[in-house]
């Protein structure tokens, strides 16, 4: 190792430790990068400094106006107006309507709304803290089980980053410069499988042990009706996205537009009734959605300039030829990248990951793949490289939220403590070991079967 490849090193190590320190990480990813680069041009004179200051010229202002990521603060606009739209509230009562009447029912539904409001927000932690606040009063109410109770929203919470539209798949997708839509395509069946595993965890729980969830309550047929009917809006809404995305009748950035419209729409035409979208709301969608977006586009930017101490250094390409070299077997070598980010998943937030770990890990895949150019048949795990791109971006963001219910520290778990007061968290570390299981048997079958992930994009990208 030369002593460029020394100072790669120790700025990851660096940068690790902020990120575990909580130190903001756009922040930390540019001081980084900028000490990286100061530090290389006195190693290496050849490197210069003043070459990589001159790019801050336009370095930010290409970050901000890509086109390929102007869809992220649409999908954030489009969660925050859901939310305050109560549209969080209609899917859990909606689906309660469903499933209410079967035991453990209730948490059911919450797992599907969580599913459902996972479809707008794109981001694990806001859906556990907004269905946090909407669901678990009503599982109080009920005498739930608080182990169950607790388990079913942080695993719920999951559920987030996967299903489309996600943010943190168009920020894969660009680190990777694989199709956003392609992943969007590949993120329906394993997301929906995730719900379905995660309710039949909560049926086989109830039917073992029937302490955990109450008798069932006898529906109101109005009620239920009311309920049903609302959750028809939002149904037509998330369902016209998806398959909208999923056909290919339009890319994501206006299908993200079209979602803002509708969700206003619908929140205000809700007002005439005393309920919807408030003025309040509106304003208060558009201040969070400016911040939010800013962070993130602040992260994009810190990463741009990481990105470029660490190509400069030249350890990716060190890590991947060590990788091909070392004479691991190649499926070895992804089971150990998964292990590592499920590790990892419990310290760092998933944004955090995709833009700082997964560049390491996704050269050495390559290397050991095959090559940037390896054709199906010659690669070592069957898969040309835009498959590859897809199938490795659905197991590792799996993998990196399943770090977020993963003790002893879980940020869903620590969200969902904060919310359900008197709860020790032992009960949440209790509740979620279930669902844990159940997320191994999903990530072994997309391993075992990756058509699981790739056969929506090989049966539409014809």
């Amino acid at each position: 190792m030369d002593v460029r490849e020394l100072i790669g090193l120790v700025g990851f190590a660096l940068l690790f430790l902020l990120l575990v320190l909580r130190a903001p990480v756009g922040l930390a990813m540019v001081l980084v990068g900028i000490g990286g680069n100061f530090a290389l041009s006195l190693a290496a004179p050849f490197l210069r400094f003043e070459p990589f200051l001159k790019q801050f010229k336009t370095l930010l202002w290409n970050t901000v106006a890509s086109y390929d990521l102007s869809v992220v603060p649409l999908f954030v606009l489009m969660g925050l107006l859901a939310t305050h739209a109560n549209l969080s509230r209609d899917l859990f009562r909606g689906m309660n309507a469903f499933v209410g009447r079967f035991r453990g029912g209730v948490a059911m539904a919450a797992v599907g709304a969580c599913a459902g409001f996972g479809a707008v927000c794109g981001s694990s932690l806001a859906t556990a803290s907004t269905m946090g606040r909407v669901a678990l009063p009503e599982l109080r109410r009920l005498n739930y089980a608080p182990s169950l109770a607790t388990g079913a929203l942080a695993a719920g919470g999951t559920l987030g980053i996967l299903i489309p539209p996600s943010i943190a798949l168009v920020v894969y997708a660009v680190v990777v410069e694989a199709s956003i839509v392609q992943l969007f395509r590949a993120a329906i069946i394993p997301g929906l499988l995730a719900t379905l595993f995660f309710i039949l965890v909560i049926a086989i729980q109830v039917r073992l042990k029937p302490s955990l969830a109450p008798k069932i309550e006898a529906f109101d047929r109005t009620e239920r009706r009311t309920a049903l009917l609302r959750l028809i809006p939002v149904a037509l809404i998330f369902g016209t996205m998806i398959l909208g995305l999923g056909a290919g009748l339009f890319t994501p950035t206006p299908a993200a537009a079209i979602g803002v419209f509708v969700i206003l729409a619908y929140g205000l035409v809700m007002r005439l009734w005393g309920e919807g979208l408030s003025l309040s709301g509106m304003k208060a969608s558009l201040l969070d959605s400016a911040v939010t977006s800013g962070m993130i586009y602040f992260i994009l930017f810190g990463a741009e300039v990481l990105k470029s101490f660490f190509s400069r250094s030249g350890l990716p390409v060190a890590l991947a030829n060590l990788a091909a070299a070392s004479g691991f077997e190649p499926w070895l070598l992804l089971i150990a990248i998964l292990a590592l980010l499920i590790i990892l998943g419990c310290f760092l937030e998933s944004l955090s990951m995709v833009l700082v770990i997964l560049p390491f890990l996704w050269p050495m895949l390559v290397e050991v793949n095959g090559g940037d150019y390896v054709t199906a048949d010659q690669a070592a795990f069957g898969l040309d490289m835009e498959s590859l791109r897809i199938w490795f971006g659905i197991l590792s963001l799996i993998v990196i939220e399943l770090g977020l219910i993963t003790p002893p520290v879980g940020l869903n778990i620590f969200i969902i403590s904060s919310l359900s007061e008197g709860v020790p968290m032992r009960e949440t570390y209790k509740g979620v070991l279930a669902f844990i299981a159940a997320e191994f048997i999903r990530v072994s079958l997309i391993l075992a079967f990756p058509a699981i992930a790739l056969f929506l994009p090989w049966l539409l990208g014809q």
